[in-house]
């Protein structure tokens, strides 16, 4: 039997304003089948794949990948994440439609893939691109009971990463009256802004009823700053300025929302009313200033981000897009670049609200397929409709700073390309004329000739830096971006001897070295990259391949069995910080000194083999100490590759005991240190919970909050066991419930919806959600081998 849907929150009797509008999220209630025959209950965001299991026969894909210079085609087991996402999968849900109310859109903010939408059994809509929101409007006019059918068909070789399946993000339901704003339609941006005065433009169209729309915009204490009103005109458009006075201005340093209320009414009769949140902020790029935000030049310091969210999958979770940008803060990091798909609400709210500047990015291929049933097959069609959807959809955004029409596409040596990227760019301007357009180019001798680089706002570079100054000579403009940058490779906790610098580095057990000094054909070390943004000017910033690791492309092992994730990531799949998180933290985060040492430090059966120690710093100079013993006091070298940023220590002999770093800045002054210490039989186990969306360690009882339970084992004096492997289990008691487990092991097939999962580098993350009623959890670890435990509570308000 079907689930009913109430919307509880409609059943007041109707007053003066009657038609309210009215938003109503759509999570649960729904039911979720692949044949149409055997229904289960699900709640929505859902991934239906992630569950796994794992297995080399989902996708497996007989190709040359072109993007990583491949000739001959080999055998490609985990490239789209070895998870089960292909096929149909199809969900129901019914909602009860309350009296007073004449109009209702359909908002799906992502289904993954080739959505058809019935209301009341007639088929309303058609949208194949798995990334973008798109909306279905219908008439409920005297209709009691809303039916809604999902039917979603993903099919193989049709991406180059996980992109998983199902309603993975937000599903809405907004109810109206027969006069109502156009979704989408309000259009709100700031013409230029001082620290005395701002001026905003805001357009909005009415359809129904003529009449008067007034804005009105309060702080963030809900005081009036500026107002304005106006009469549609014919076609139910006003556009109206709002001043304000001594503004506070949006940046990631500051990220100052407003909100503006608009009304629209007749007689004195509210016919419809919406609310947005605003960011006062200016974006220029220019010769003369580089990329600047409110007048300021700054060099963006961004990562690219996959859509998936490890353990979760596709499926959307406000808490862990939270983990993943205050993580990425931490750091120093002030952009994303949603790279290669276009971004959720969800995802621009929490940016917006955190302070996070975005590439908001929309397609990885136009009409040259990168993949065999790829985007290719509809870009012709759909392009218009989905890149208007992406700008109409984000545009009020202020963390949004510019948009991407493409990544590496291979038309970019031909007239026909070019072409294409003035009319998508075009298409941008006319509907957001406040942001530039970029796209990655990875064929910059091609793109330079063709002038398909020339046609762009920004032009954008993918790796290959030694080409930055031949590319600059030939772009009127006078500057230029790393679109995408690094591509280096590592593997938490796994260290490899000697430590090599290549880009060919592979190993037999899949994994690779978190001396952070591996790479990839086509890419580069961080350090190549922050030489060129420190020495040249006119590269206005990078985007890093990835901030966190991704579902799929397992680059260098892409013909390795089990890899079927990523090594790029500065985090892991679970979302914890590689070393070469603290790489990056010593270059970007200015407010905060790092002091970071590596490797670990247990290393039995390495005594006295040369075993390297390096030091992530934002010192310029540090002394290394073992067991008391000074190895050196070294200075970072402007003119070397590997210690302009890092500070190196290649000749150190292992012995068990304790390394020591202490660092100085330019005057002597001691500004932090760091330890390692060799770790002895593992003695107890040791948890540590996050809940990334309280300030208290709470979670919120809403059926969505998240907790995040790291778990590892430590010695008898609390050390740290790096190198365990331990399968972990977990119990979950009271008002939550398990979600996933992930330890980060890019070759490990344990299915991450099972409650146990092993350490990896002597860790595992377990991730639990919380109830709808206020509590505790009571969440209690096992290792079974070494017959242990551990129990911790969660408060649930």
């Amino acid at each position: 039997m079907r689930n009913k849907l109430t919307i509880i929150a409609l059943a007041i009797a109707a007053m003066a304003n009657a038609q309210e509008r009215r938003v109503v999220e759509l999570n649960n209630g729904w039911e979720f089948s692949r044949d149409m025959q055997q229904w289960t209950q699900v709640s929505v965001p859902h991934d239906w794949a992630i569950a796994g299991p794992f297995d080399k026969k989902w996708d497996l894909q007989w190709v040359a990948i072109e993007q990583n210079g491949e000739k001959e085609k080999t055998e490609k087991s985990g490239r789209s994440g070895a998870l089960p996402w292909i096929g149909e999968g199809h969900y129901r849900t019914s909602v009860e439609i309350p009296e007073g109310y004449s109009k209702a859109t359909l908002m799906i903010d992502g289904a993954m893939s080739n959505a058809h939408v019935k209301i009341n059994g007639k088929e309303l809509a058609w949208w194949p691109y798995g990334y973008n929101a798109f909306n279905v409007d219908f008439p409920i006019k005297d209709i009691k009971n809303v039916d809604i059918e999902v039917s979603l068909n993903n099919v193989e070789e049709s991406s180059r990463w996980y992109p998983g399946g199902g309603l993975y993000r937000p599903v809405k339901l907004l109810l109206t009256g027969d006069t109502r704003f156009n979704t989408w339609q309000t259009y709100i941006r700031t013409i230029d802004a001082s620290a005395e005065k701002a001026t905003l433009e805001l357009i909005a169209q009415v359809s129904g009823q003529k009449g008067i729309t007034k804005a009105e915009m309060t702080d963030n204490k809900g005081n009036i700053v500026a107002s304005a009103s106006q009469t549609t005109d014919d076609e139910g458009y006003v556009v109206m300025q709002l001043n304000v006075t001594k503004p506070k201005l949006w940046s990631p340093e500051s990220p100052y929302l407003y909100k503006i209320r608009l009304t629209h009414s007749l007689n004195g009769k509210t016919l419809d009313e919406e609310t947005h949140n605003v960011g006062i902020r200016t974006i220029s790029v220019t010769k003369e200033g580089g990329f600047q935000l409110n007048g300021i030049t700054r060099k963006i310091k961004g990562v690219c981000l996959h859509h998936d969210l490890g353990p979760l999958g596709a499926a959307e979770n406000e808490t862990a897009l939270i983990r993943q940008i205050k993580t990425m803060k931490e750091m120093g990091c002030d952009a994303i670049r949603t790279a290669h798909n276009m971004p959720s609400t969800m995802q621009m709210d929490i940016c917006d609200s955190l302070g996070m500047m975005v590439m908001a990015e929309s397609f990885d291929m136009w009409i040259y397929p990168k993949c065999k049933n790829g985007y290719a097959k509809y870009f012709k069609e759909w392009a218009n409709r989905d890149i208007t959807n992406l700008v109409c959809h984000h545009r009020n955004h202020p963390s949004i700073i510019m948009w991407s029409i493409g990544n590496e596409i291979p038309e970019q040596w031909s007239k026909e390309g070019v072409d294409i990227s003035r009319h998508l760019q075009d298409i941008c301007h006319k509907l957001d004329p406040s942001r530039p357009v970029t796209q990655g180019m990875d064929k910059a001798e091609r793109a330079l000739k063709s002038g398909f680089a020339q046609v762009m706002d920004v032009p954008g570079f993918n790796y290959r830096v030694h080409k930055y100054e031949n590319n600059i000579k030939q772009l009127p403009k006078g500057f230029l971006l790393g679109s995408e940058t690094a591509s280096t490779v590592s593997s938490r906790g796994v260290y490899k001897f000697p430590v090599v610098v290549s880009d060919k580095a592979v190993y037999d057990d899949g994994q690779c070295s978190s001396y952070d000094t591996e790479y990839c054909s086509w890419s580069n070390l961080p350090d190549d990259d922050w030489r060129c943004q420190e020495d040249y000017p006119w590269v206005i910033g990078e985007f890093v391949w990835t901030g966190y690791d991704y579902l799929g492309e397992p680059t260098p092992y892409d013909t390795y069995w089990p890899s079927r994730s990523s090594y790029f990531g500065i985090c892991d799949l679970a979302g914890l910080p590689k070393d070469r998180y603290y790489l990056y933290r010593s270059h970007w985060n200015t407010n905060a000194h790092t002091v970071y040492l590596l490797p670990h430090w247990t290393w039995p059966g390495r005594e006295g083999q040369v075993t390297p120690v390096y030091c992530y710093t934002d010192a310029n100079e540090a002394e290394l100490f073992v067991n008391g013993k000074s190895q050196g006091r070294i200075k970072k070298q402007k003119d070397s590759r590997l210690d302009r940023f890092r500070l190196r220590w290649n000749n150190v002999a292992y012995e068990p005991g304790e390394i020591r770093v202490v660092a100085y800045d330019n005057n002597g002054t001691v500004v932090g240190e760091d330890s390692r210490k060799t770790a002895g039989k593992p003695a107890e186990m040791k948890l540590d919970i996050e809940c990334p969306a309280s300030s208290d360690g709470t979670l919120k009882a809403d059926g969505m909050d998240l907790a995040y339970i790291t778990v590892s084992l430590v010695d008898k004096n609390g050390t740290f066991c790096p190198t365990l492997s331990d399968n972990i289990t977990i119990k979950v008691e009271g008002n939550g419930s398990f979600e996933a487990a992930c330890n980060g092991d890019a070759t490990s097939l344990q299915p991450m919806k099972q409650p146990e999962m092993a350490l990896f580098s002597g860790k595992t993350v377990f991730v639990v959600r919380s109830s709808t009623t206020p509590g505790t959890i009571k969440v209690t670890v096992f290792d079974k081998q070494r017959k242990m435990s551990c129990t911790k509570e969660i408060s649930v308000k």
